[in-house]
Protein backbone atom coordinates (compact mmCIF):
# COMPACT_ATOMS: atom_id res chain seq x y z
CA UNK A 1 0.00 0.00 0.00
CA UNK A 2 1.13 3.53 -0.82
CA UNK A 3 0.92 6.41 1.66
CA UNK A 4 -1.07 8.18 -1.05
CA UNK A 5 -3.91 5.71 -0.37
CA UNK A 6 -4.36 6.95 3.22
CA UNK A 7 -7.20 9.36 3.84
CA UNK A 8 -6.40 12.67 5.46
CA UNK A 9 -8.42 15.84 4.90
CA UNK A 10 -7.10 19.24 3.95
CA UNK A 11 -7.15 22.03 6.52
CA UNK A 12 -10.43 23.27 5.06
CA UNK A 13 -12.04 19.81 5.26
CA UNK A 14 -11.68 18.53 1.71
CA UNK A 15 -10.74 14.83 1.39
CA UNK A 16 -7.56 13.39 -0.11
CA UNK A 17 -4.95 15.91 1.07
CA UNK A 18 -2.18 13.40 0.40
CA UNK A 19 -3.57 11.40 -2.51
CA UNK A 20 -3.91 14.58 -4.56
CA UNK A 21 -0.10 14.62 -4.78
CA UNK A 22 0.36 11.05 -6.01
CA UNK A 23 3.42 10.83 -8.25
CA UNK A 24 5.17 13.78 -6.60
CA UNK A 25 7.81 13.91 -3.90
CA UNK A 26 6.20 15.03 -0.65
CA UNK A 27 7.86 16.47 2.44
CA UNK A 28 5.45 15.82 5.34
CA UNK A 29 6.03 18.01 8.40
CA UNK A 30 4.01 18.08 11.62
CA UNK A 31 3.68 21.80 12.31
CA UNK A 32 2.63 24.11 15.13
CA UNK A 33 2.07 27.86 15.38
CA UNK A 34 3.39 28.51 18.88
CA UNK A 35 6.62 26.51 18.94
CA UNK A 36 10.23 27.62 19.14
CA UNK A 37 10.68 25.82 15.80
CA UNK A 38 7.77 27.64 14.12
CA UNK A 39 10.17 29.90 12.16
CA UNK A 40 10.95 26.78 10.10
CA UNK A 41 7.81 27.73 8.16
CA UNK A 42 10.01 30.25 6.32
CA UNK A 43 12.42 27.59 5.10
CA UNK A 44 9.60 25.18 4.27
CA UNK A 45 7.99 27.86 2.10
CA UNK A 46 11.34 28.44 0.35
CA UNK A 47 11.65 24.71 -0.38
CA UNK A 48 8.07 24.58 -1.65
CA UNK A 49 8.71 27.46 -4.05
CA UNK A 50 12.20 26.40 -5.13
CA UNK A 51 11.28 22.83 -6.04
CA UNK A 52 7.59 23.03 -7.01
CA UNK A 53 8.34 22.92 -10.73
CA UNK A 54 10.44 19.78 -10.18
CA UNK A 55 7.65 17.95 -8.36
CA UNK A 56 8.09 18.68 -4.64
CA UNK A 57 5.10 19.29 -2.43
CA UNK A 58 5.59 20.43 1.16
CA UNK A 59 2.60 19.26 3.20
CA UNK A 60 2.14 20.72 6.68
CA UNK A 61 0.33 18.55 9.22
CA UNK A 62 -0.88 20.61 12.21
CA UNK A 63 -0.70 18.84 15.56
CA UNK A 64 -1.45 20.06 19.08
CA UNK A 65 0.18 17.17 20.99
CA UNK A 66 3.42 18.92 21.93
CA UNK A 67 2.92 21.46 24.68
CA UNK A 68 -0.45 22.54 23.23
CA UNK A 69 1.44 24.60 20.65
CA UNK A 70 -1.20 24.34 17.90
CA UNK A 71 -4.43 25.23 19.74
CA UNK A 72 -6.15 27.13 16.94
CA UNK A 73 -9.05 26.27 14.70
CA UNK A 74 -8.45 25.45 11.05
CA UNK A 75 -9.25 29.05 10.15
CA UNK A 76 -6.86 30.42 12.78
CA UNK A 77 -4.07 28.12 11.61
CA UNK A 78 -4.55 29.15 7.99
CA UNK A 79 -4.60 32.85 8.90
CA UNK A 80 -1.49 32.52 11.09
CA UNK A 81 0.49 30.72 8.39
CA UNK A 82 -0.48 33.22 5.72
CA UNK A 83 -0.06 36.39 7.78
CA UNK A 84 3.20 35.45 9.51
CA UNK A 85 5.02 33.26 6.98
CA UNK A 86 3.27 33.67 3.63
CA UNK A 87 2.64 29.94 3.51
CA UNK A 88 1.19 28.80 0.21
CA UNK A 89 1.91 25.08 0.54
CA UNK A 90 -0.99 22.83 1.54
CA UNK A 91 -1.90 21.96 5.12
CA UNK A 92 -3.94 19.03 6.38
CA UNK A 93 -6.53 18.97 9.10
CA UNK A 94 -5.14 18.93 12.64
CA UNK A 95 -4.36 15.33 13.63
CA UNK A 96 -2.65 13.31 16.35
CA UNK A 97 0.77 11.89 15.50
CA UNK A 98 1.38 9.87 18.69
CA UNK A 99 -0.61 7.81 21.17
CA UNK A 100 -3.86 5.89 20.97
CA UNK A 101 -5.40 8.47 18.64
CA UNK A 102 -2.48 8.44 16.20
CA UNK A 103 -3.73 9.04 12.67
CA UNK A 104 -3.20 6.12 10.24
CA UNK A 105 -0.81 8.32 8.22
CA UNK A 106 1.55 8.52 11.17
CA UNK A 107 1.02 4.83 11.97
CA UNK A 108 2.59 4.24 8.56
CA UNK A 109 5.40 6.78 9.04
CA UNK A 110 6.81 6.17 12.51
CA UNK A 111 8.58 2.87 11.82
CA UNK A 112 11.01 4.71 9.55
CA UNK A 113 14.28 5.59 11.29
CA UNK A 114 16.20 8.82 10.81
CA UNK A 115 19.97 9.04 10.23
CA UNK A 116 20.61 8.68 13.97
CA UNK A 117 18.50 5.52 14.12
CA UNK A 118 15.45 7.03 15.84
CA UNK A 119 12.23 5.29 14.89
CA UNK A 120 8.91 5.28 16.70
CA UNK A 121 7.07 8.19 18.26
CA UNK A 122 7.34 11.67 16.83
CA UNK A 123 9.66 13.62 19.13
CA UNK A 124 8.36 17.16 18.65
CA UNK A 125 6.88 19.62 16.20
CA UNK A 126 8.55 19.92 12.80
CA UNK A 127 9.70 16.32 12.43
CA UNK A 128 10.00 15.69 8.69
CA UNK A 129 9.32 12.69 6.43
CA UNK A 130 10.28 12.55 2.77
CA UNK A 131 7.97 10.45 0.60
CA UNK A 132 8.75 9.49 -2.99
CA UNK A 133 6.31 9.58 -5.89
CA UNK A 134 5.24 5.99 -5.24
CA UNK A 135 4.22 6.80 -1.67
CA UNK A 136 7.21 5.19 0.05
CA UNK A 137 9.02 6.87 2.94
CA UNK A 138 12.60 7.53 1.86
CA UNK A 139 13.79 9.73 4.71
CA UNK A 140 13.07 10.95 8.22
CA UNK A 141 14.59 14.07 9.74
CA UNK A 142 14.56 15.32 13.32
CA UNK A 143 12.67 18.46 14.34
CA UNK A 144 15.98 20.29 14.71
CA UNK A 145 16.94 19.58 11.09
CA UNK A 146 16.11 22.85 9.39
CA UNK A 147 14.59 23.01 5.92
CA UNK A 148 17.89 24.49 4.72
CA UNK A 149 20.01 21.62 6.12
CA UNK A 150 22.28 20.16 3.45
CA UNK A 151 21.23 16.59 4.25
CA UNK A 152 17.54 17.41 3.78
CA UNK A 153 18.10 19.39 0.59
CA UNK A 154 20.28 16.58 -0.82
CA UNK A 155 17.62 13.97 -0.01
CA UNK A 156 14.95 16.07 -1.74
CA UNK A 157 17.10 16.65 -4.81
CA UNK A 158 17.86 12.93 -5.05
CA UNK A 159 14.12 12.22 -5.34
CA UNK A 160 13.37 14.90 -7.93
Amino acid sequence: MSLFDLNVNTLDGRPDALGAHRGKTVLLVNVASQCGLTPQYTGLQVLAERYADRGLVVLGVPCNQFGGQEPGTSEEIAEFCDANYGVTFPLTEKIEVNGAGRHPLYQALVDTADAEGHAGDIRWNFEKFLVNGEGEVVGRFSPQTTPEAPELVAAIEKQL
